[in-house]
């Protein structure tokens, strides 16, 4: 993936390195029915704290998931400038496809922290649950560490398969900023968990193929500013990798030997990559409604 060439983002916070105490802190909620198999589903994969129904902080334990050391910075910092440059495209690629329909693209903010931080609102961001976007922030948390894991734990290694965690999670604040999150959030508390868990794969399928709508363009800008493809051999194919281990079906059936269907949140592998793809091949944001299908579709 070439990215050295894309924008930088002003919008990123860098707190790596900063030490602080969790003992006080009050941890995240993960509030609706499903908050329980989110937390059981947090412990496999970096992905799975990425809820855009969490609009409040309350309380709630942080899962114990395998904390990496966390790596020292160099001079020359290429994870803090991918972070950026890849946060810095998503902002240009929404933007304009914002602007052609009229409207005024907010850009979200990015904390890039390592090991615990504090939320603004209250609560405490902890390495253990992965990248995850916060609507009442409108700011993406970030542990970069866990890209090793990505890599080492569950061979999905490499750029475009990180960038795809960043764009999925730039993707669900275009949700919010369209009102998709806050509409899910509330039929979310008037249905039964199971039908809870359906709008949220609703949600997360949606994120998928926004990602692959900023791929698609992100490509064809640069192609465009610089004659070369921002997109190299081998990246769908890390994207690839990436959407078949985070699919619900695989994960639970790594963890646990067996699936159940009602209590998936994200969407199966299939899924996943499937709609990544659809917006990757068109480009067309019209065609990522995923709400007005019938689910047994998706």
């Amino acid at each position: 993936m070439k990215w050295k060439n894309l924008r930088r983002s002003g919008n990123v916070e860098d707190r790596r390195g900063r030490r602080m105490s969790t003992k006080r802190a009050k941890p995240i909620v993960v509030s609706g029915g499903c908050g329980t198999i989110i937390v059981a589903l947090v412990l496999m994969f970096v992905f799975r704290v990425d809820p855009s129904f969490l609009l409040n902080t309350g309380s709630t334990s942080t899962p114990s998931l395998p904390t990496p050391e966390p790596q020292t910075q160099s001079a020359n910092d290429e994870l803090g400038e991918f972070v950026k440059a890849i946060k810095g495209s998503c902002e240009d690629v929404w933007s304009k496809i914002f602007a052609r329909q009229g409207y005024k693209y907010r850009p979200a903010r990015v904390v890039h922290y390592s090991g615990a931080t504090r939320l603004k609102r209250g609560g405490v961001a902890h390495a253990r649950m992965g990248p995850f976007y916060l609507p009442a922030e409108e700011t993406i948390y970030i542990d970069t560490d866990f890209f090793r894991l990505m890599k080492q734990q569950y061979r999905a290694g490499g750029d475009f398969a990180y960038a795809y965690v960043i764009s999925h999670e730039a993707a669900h604040h275009v949700q919010n900023l369209l009102g998709y999150t806050n509409q899910v959030f509330k039929k979310r508390a008037r249905v039964s968990e199971s039908e809870g868990n359906k709008l949220s794969v609703r949600l997360e399928l949606q994120a998928d193929f926004l990602a692959g709508v900023w791929a698609h363009y992100a490509d064809k800008e640069m192609r465009g500013r610089t004659g070369q493809h921002m997109m190299e051999e081998g990246d769908i194919q890390e994207a690839m990798r990436a959407a078949q281990a985070i699919g619900d079906d695989a994960l639970q059936r790594s963890s646990q030997g067996y699936v159940v269907e009602d209590s998936f949140t994200h969407g199966t592998s299939e899924q996943r990559l499937r709609w990544f793809m659809k917006g990757f091949k068109t480009g067309d944001v019209k065609q990522g409604d995923t709400f007005s299908i019938p689910y047994n579709r998706l």
